[in-house]
């Protein structure tokens, strides 16, 4: 008969979280320093800061209440965003500046490299919505450190062998988080149909404050996109804000619709305008660096709706069904379909725009394709077999979408 109690964390997340924060203390103060800020008249710090904090709004508050969907989870959703996003940012600020901002023997910490170190925990967060309810947060933890290195890795794989921009290789992170998520929640949890979660359920009042972090996600958004284009190319900047409004606003109706059409009873289903109401800000990702016409943006969003919605409808419940993949939140059909629409997306438009090169566009966006799904599920999968060792102390299945295995709760009579 199993325990009663779940595994107790008492010696190895204390443990985990002081060595892992006391590792990076000692890194900051070896090698990073801050740097001079750059105040000019066309890179104003007001504005810079601006950009910063919608994505930090996105980050914590938007991503954290998106996660609070499940009726007895919602606790360990919205902590556990601010644990993993924390300890994130932290590495990827290491990991990117002994990449790109070491000089003079120095990591040099700036506005832009605070916001890079933002992209990569938001690609992390979107890999946790894949095993999210299935893990502790000692697992959560290796699982952000992994994760971030291997997004890290692609990018450097990316701008060193394809020279790919910085703005490029960023917009993969749907595509790679996402298709990092499936793999590693494939390779910790196959599940049968039959085994299906009791507590994997959504009441109104989680709905509601799931629904508000989506609310948050895509009013920023716009935000988000913009921080990705250089502040050299000001009208680009301008265009994508303009263009990821109008895809997001466009998806958000084509998600209402479908999911009215696709209902037995004709009824809206929550979940499905939760996920694709974000879909053309993700497909969006892409295509903000090429395109200037509104009718492309509308287009795209209207197209990432649909998919995004299908993908919650058919490809979620198939995956568990045929292969064993529990993907909780849905990752996989929210940002992976939704970006890889956007990457063909892009590729049309620059392929269209200058067909003299369409053959060294189309295999350079290939191959980037390619070396990202590649990347992903090596990563993925090796992340999904190290979480599986019991030294973790996984939570059982009975104790699985439960707060109670984590927090104490004052009102409950029994102490916990």
């Amino acid at each position: 008969m199993a325990p009663r109690y779940a595994p107790s964390l008492r010696a190895p997340l204390p443990l985990s979280i002081l060595l892992l924060q006391m590792g990076f203390a000692a890194l900051f103060a070896l090698y990073a320093r801050l740097a001079e800020p750059e105040v000019t008249a066309d890179n104003h710090f007001t504005n810079t800061y601006a950009g910063f904090q919608d994505v930090n709004v996105m980050l914590f508050l938007g991503f954290g209440l998106l996660a609070t969907c499940f009726v007895r989870y919602a606790f360990s959703s919205l902590a556990f965003v601010l644990l993993l996003g924390s300890c994130s940012v932290q590495w990827a600020i290491l990991a990117n500046g002994f990449l790109y901002h070491f000089h003079d023997g120095k990591i040099w910490i700036s506005l832009r490299s605070l916001a890079e170190a933002q992209l990569c925990a938001i690609s992390c967060l979107i890999a946790m919505g894949s095993v999210l309810g299935k893990t502790n947060p000692v697992q959560l933890l290796l699982m952000a450190l992994l994760e971030v290195t291997g997004f890290i890795a692609n990018t450097w794989i990316l701008h060193t062998f394809l020279k790919a921009e910085v703005m490029y290789s960023s917009a993969l992170l749907h595509i790679f988080a996402s298709f990092f998520g499936v793999i590693m929640s494939w390779t910790l949890v196959q599940k049968q149909p039959e085994l299906q979660h009791e507590k994997e359920k959504l009441d109104r009042k989680t709905a509601l404050f799931s629904m508000m972090g989506v609310l948050f996600l895509w009013m920023f958004w716009p935000s988000f996109l913009f921080g990705l284009v250089a502040p050299s190319l000001p009208a680009c900047k301008m265009a994508a804000i303009y263009s990821t409004y109008l895809s997001m606003a466009a998806s958000a109706i084509s998600a209402f619709t479908i999911s009215m059409v696709m209902s037995p009873r004709g009824k809206i289903n929550m979940a499905h305008i939760q996920g694709a109401m974000l879909a053309g800000g993700v497909a969006m990702t892409f295509v903000i660096s090429v395109n200037h016409m509104p009718w492309v943006a509308i287009t795209t969003g209207m197209c990432a709706g649909l998919l995004s919605t299908m993908g919650l409808l058919y490809l979620k419940p198939h995956l568990e069904l045929t292969f064993g993949c529990h993907d909780t939140c849905g990752v996989l059909s929210v940002h992976g379909l939704p970006g890889i629409l956007g990457w063909a997306a892009y590729l049309f438009v620059q392929v269209s725009h200058a067909p003299d090169t369409a053959w060294s566009q189309s295999m350079f966006c290939i191959c980037s394709l390619l070396i990202t799904l590649s990347t992903s599920a090596i990563a993925g999968g090796l992340t999904g077999f190290l979480l599986k060792w019991t030294i973790w102390r996984p939570p059982q299945d009975r104790k699985r979408f439960e707060d109670q295995a984590f927090w104490k709760f004052e009102h409950l009579a029994m102490e916990q």
